[in-house]
């Protein structure tokens, strides 16, 4: 599985240059619905994600404990969820640690061991996911039957437009490019080829970058996104472009001149000069780390004091502000802001 990252630029990877340029390998995949049709089509594309890193952190923050707990913090709650525990007392704080712990034990034998730690922190991190795909699927299962039909899909984005060949639309075949590549992922989210999607495979639609099996997908659409020249591969002025656009005038960035560098010595590992597939995939989607697990076993192995390799909530509620901030721990986050009880 792929990693979260929080939305920043909801629609199209055609829009990639509101995206942060520092952050270049961090461009989470989207679907080729663009937001110039949020203008005309009966429900507006959902927000699907920019390319991303297969596994990417669980947190930005460094993770070192003999600083601070906050990538534990964003590890174990999520990154909205660990702003809200900034704002708790200590006391509401280990206050909600409990009932946590008490969700954590599914088996209810009184411990939290590695397997429901680790599934705890997936699912803490997978969940803006799970909350995307639950926000649109009423919009596109038209029949209510809890299944969504490249037809229903179709027709609910496209639809208004399909009977004229898209011949009113100035840039029609922006449009039917659209359509083409939204159904080429389709098909491909759809293991079993029968032209309908269940909740996981509409997920692997919306979120291929979470898929291993969409892997293929993911790199493709990549490709198409930054090679301007149609030669199926990534020079430099195109890896760069994709990630920064000079201004008159502005002296070039440090970060661009790192990206170069970047691109020649380990982008390019057969230094031809380009980015081909198989080097494209070792860009976005490096190498399995399971961030999880190793998050999982870390905590343990910190809270575990009689080294059963399981913890108890006692255990727990010891060592509270490794796995959840305070207002005692804040790092700066903003008190003001409200938040719902997880």
């Amino acid at each position: 599985m792929f990693s979260q990252l929080s939305l920043s630029c909801p629609f199209n990877a055609a829009l990639i240059s509101c995206l942060s340029p520092r952050k270049p390998a961090m461009l989470l995949l989207t679907s080729l619905a663009s937001v110039y049709f949020l203008a005309a089509a009966a429900f507006a594309v959902p927000a699907q994600e920019k390319r991303v890193h297969h596994q990417a952190d669980l947190s930005d923050h460094v993770h070192d404990d003999s600083q601070n707990y906050q990538y534990d913090h964003e590890a174990f709650l999520g990154k909205e969820d660990a702003k809200t525990f900034d704002q708790l007392t200590p006391e509401e704080s280990k206050e909600r640690l409990g009932k946590i712990v008490d969700r954590i034990d599914t088996n209810k034998d009184g411990f939290v061991d590695h397997s429901e730690l680790r599934k705890w922190i997936k699912h803490r991190q997978n969940r803006y996911i799970e909350e995307n795909v639950n926000k649109h699927w009423k919009d596109y299962d038209a029949n209510g039957d809890d299944k969504i039909a490249w037809e229903e899909y179709k027709n609910t984005t496209y639809g208004y437009y399909l009977g004229d060949d898209f011949n009113d639309i100035e840039d029609k075949e922006t449009y039917k490019s659209m359509l083409a590549r939204d159904e080429r992922r389709f098909k491909a989210a759809d293991k079993d080829g029968d032209g309908i999607a269940t909740r996981e495979e509409f997920t692997a639609f919306l979120h291929p970058e979470e898929f291993s099996y969409m892997k293929d997908v993911v790199v493709q659409e990549t490709v198409e996104d930054i090679d301007k020249n149609g030669d199926r591969k990534i020079n430099l002025a195109e890896y760069i472009g994709d990630m920064y656009t000079p201004e008159d005038g502005e002296a070039e960035p440090d970060w661009v001149q790192t990206e170069k560098k970047h691109f020649a010595e380990f982008r390019d590992i057969n230094k031809d000069g380009y980015l081909d597939a198989d080097e494209v995939a070792q860009w976005v989607l490096p190498g399995e780390v399971d961030h999880a697990d190793n998050e999982a076993k870390h905590l343990i192995h910190e809270t575990d004091t009689d080294k059963d390799e399981k913890i108890t909530k006692k255990e727990i509620l010891a060592n509270w502000n490794m796995f959840v901030g305070s207002q005692a721990t804040n790092y700066g986050e903003d008190l003001t802001k409200k938040h719902e009880e997880l």
